[in-house]
């Protein structure tokens, strides 16, 4: 059979619209399509390979488990589900875990539990979830509809009801916007697909307290900057604000489809035996991959040297940006990093993203105005200056017209 761009035509959904090009092999933070031409992979996977790809930690853990057990389903439990919950639970504010297949499916699970949660303790009408304007938290009906980008959820009828937006960082407007009658909040702690906007200390912080003063659960979606991409093992560890809930997923499995929701044994207890589950959720073999990716980012060298890779980053980007005035900051934390086009190349960061590819880089965009890195986190200098000098030729391509 001959696979090429056009049979996903002929046979797939029109969801996507993938480029031509077709990667058939990937080692480390370089990736080879069908014709062998190289690219250098600064996508990741949208923040997915946090190892790169084929980490043999990953590629042993995967053939380990391959030789034991696949699947059991939530009937009966298994060894690396355990370990790995231990391990979250031991690294994090966490208590206890629930594991699903993705981070739409762990913010689902999280939405849940939160409003079972305020009607369990409360009252039926402790219902509203505020989160916020640009925010993403997954495809699900409910986890769309509180994502705050109202293309991804009008058109499908009917959407789940009391669920309010804000502006990120307006503390002023959100302070108005909550109440006694507020379950939860939901927002990423670093937002990703929004154009990476990093909180305010004043904003963060204040949002806590509000929610603790309106018996408000703090949910934080961590599903892009959790497992390292920041420099901490989880964002909020670097902000100093713990939440009530956390979702997780992207890279907890380093490529391979996993998700999980921590939180507190007091939260927990109130989704009971049969008020949610996920078939796939804990599969031993996924939970076997997380749990060597775990292991392997949980390291504060690891971390540290993430944190010295985002300079590398901004200051390459920086040079770049000298040259050719492109953009007008670089915003993001660790190796979660956007780089915001200036006036002049507003609402072009798809044709970056297509230059960028032209000359063998895998680049990313954050919406229409932001040029988005995911690298792998141990991703080697050399492969960040060689990344760098091909999207200064993209750069130069778009430039230059």
């Amino acid at each position: 059979m001959q696979v090429n761009r056009e049979l996903f035509n002929e046979v797939m959904v029109p969801n996507y619209n993938p480029s031509e090009v077709i990667p058939v092999k990937g080692k480390g933070s370089r990736v080879w399509d069908q014709k062998g031409d190289e690219y250098i992979d600064f996508a990741g996977g949208i923040a997915v390979n946090c190892l790169g790809h084929c980490h043999p930690a990953l590629v042993n853990a995967l053939k380990e488990q391959g030789e034991k057990i696949w699947h059991l389903s939530n009937v009966m439990t298994n060894e690396p589900a355990l370990r790995l919950a231990k391990k979250l639970t031991d690294a994090t504010f966490g208590e206890q875990v629930y594991f699903a297949n993705s981070g739409a499916e762990a913010n689902e699970a999280a939405l849940k539990l939160a409003r079972r949660w305020a009607i369990d303790n409360y009252s039926e009408e402790k219902t509203q979830i505020i989160a916020f304007n640009k925010g993403f938290h997954g495809r699900t009906f409910f986890t769309v509809t509180v994502g705050g980008q109202a293309a991804y959820s009008d058109g499908f009828g009917p959407k789940p009801q009391d669920v309010t937006h804000v502006d990120y960082n307006d503390l002023e407007t959100f302070a108005k916007l909550i109440s006694d009658k507020t379950c939860a909040v939901m927002m990423e702690p670093l937002q990703g697909e929004g154009g990476i906007i990093p909180p305010t200390s004043e904003f963060i912080q204040g949002v806590r307290e509000l929610c603790d003063k309106h018996n408000a659960l703090l949910i934080f979606d961590e599903v892009q900057t959790g497992v390292g991409r920041t420099g901490d093992l989880y964002a909020y560890q670097g902000l100093n604000v713990t939440p009530d809930i956390l979702t997780t997923a992207k890279a907890l499995g380093g490529g391979f489809p996993i998700g999980a929701m921590l939180t507190t044994k007091e939260i927990a207890k109130h989704l009971k035996i049969g008020t949610h589950g996920s078939t796939y959720g804990g599969n031993p073999l996924a939970c076997a991959v997380a749990e060597a990716a775990f292991d392997t980012v949980n390291d504060a060298q690891l971390l540290a040297d993430v944190k010295r890779k985002e300079q590398l980053f901004r200051d390459g980007l920086a040079a770049i940006n000298e040259k050719y005035n492109v953009f007008s900051e670089v915003r993001g934390k660790g190796l979660l990093l956007g780089a915001v086009l200036n006036d002049k190349f507003n609402g072009r960061a798809r044709d970056f993203l297509v230059a960028s590819g032209k000359h063998g880089l895998m680049a990313l965009v954050a919406g229409t105005n932001v040029v988005r890195f995911t690298p792998s986190l141990v991703i080697p200098d050399e492969d960040i200056q060689a990344g760098l000098a091909r999207f200064e030729l993209a750069v130069a391509d778009v430039v230059n017209g």
